[in-house]
């Protein structure tokens, strides 16, 4: 494993794993979306009102106080209203273009790879301007964060809304899940970028990657627990490592005369 700035020669090294590769697979964390401003759980500013939000963010607190987890949502929803992709999110939108099968997993929940322009993402955790029953599983995608006077309530059968996200002690959703576990199994080069690697089962999906023969690239400003076990550990801001990888992937899929 070796850590290495963005220029050097070892990036060169990954974007010519990329270029040849029959699928890329990339695997982006809360890292990514930090760079936009948004602040992450594990971070210095993971507290919400006075909490930690692995203690607002389960069936059981939804259960015991709805109240409190809808005003926790809603606050990172109103934080989303001024967040905006950053330059590793559009890096990766180019590098779908670049590379003859891409698949893109996210443990973020903001949607930023979306309006970024990336299509087909799986979102193993979901999607936070999500609206869905309790009791019907109707739902919706809601825009921006409007005050509410009283808990929100199904138009169907009138049970009461929650966030569709994925909680602490939740499944993720099969479909997701298989579709992640599918592309780390048959990709040639896995990037993950801006995700400690401590969450499960996301984070076994490089672990298996790298069994089944795949090059596993880490992106990240700090060590995980991923770096001692990755390839490569391109160390710095994702919004900075993978621009420039995208640049030495264009070089070596242009056509020469």
């Amino acid at each position: 494993m070796a850590a290495v700035e963005p220029s050097s020669e070892m990036l060169n090294t990954v974007a010519t794993w990329i270029a040849r590769a029959d699928l890329v697979c990339c695997m982006t964390g809360a890292g990514i979306s930090a760079e936009s401003g948004i602040a992450t759980f594990r971070g210095p500013d993971g507290l919400w009102e006075g909490r930690r939000p692995e203690d607002v963010a389960t069936p059981e607190a939804f259960q015991r106080d709805p109240e409190s987890v809808w005003r926790f949502y809603q606050a990172r929803r109103k934080a989303l209203i001024s967040a905006r992709p950053n330059a590793g999110h559009f890096a990766l939108v180019r590098l779908a273009e670049l590379v003859a099968d891409f698949q893109l997993i996210t443990q973020n929940v903001d949607g930023l790879h979306r309006e970024a322009g990336s299509r087909e993402v799986i979102e193993l955790h979901g999607d936070v301007r999500i609206d869905r029953c309790t009791n019907c599983q109707w739902e919706t995608r809601v825009e921006g964060a409007a005050e509410r006077s009283a808990l929100p309530h199904c138009p169907e059968c009138d049970g009461l809304l929650r966030p569709g996200v994925v909680w602490f002690g939740e499944m993720l959703p099969p479909g997701a899940i298989e579709a992640a576990q599918l592309a780390a199994e048959n990709c040639q080069v896995m990037l993950v970028v801006g995700t400690s690697s401590l969450v499960q089962p996301a984070a076994a999906l490089a672990s298996w990657a790298q069994t089944q023969g795949a090059k596993v690239v880490e992106i990240n400003t700090d060590s995980t627990v991923l770096s001692s076990s990755a390839d490569v550990h391109l160390r710095g801001p994702s919004g900075e490592v993978l621009p420039a990888l995208v640049a030495g992937v264009r070089i070596l899929s242009e056509p020469r005369p």
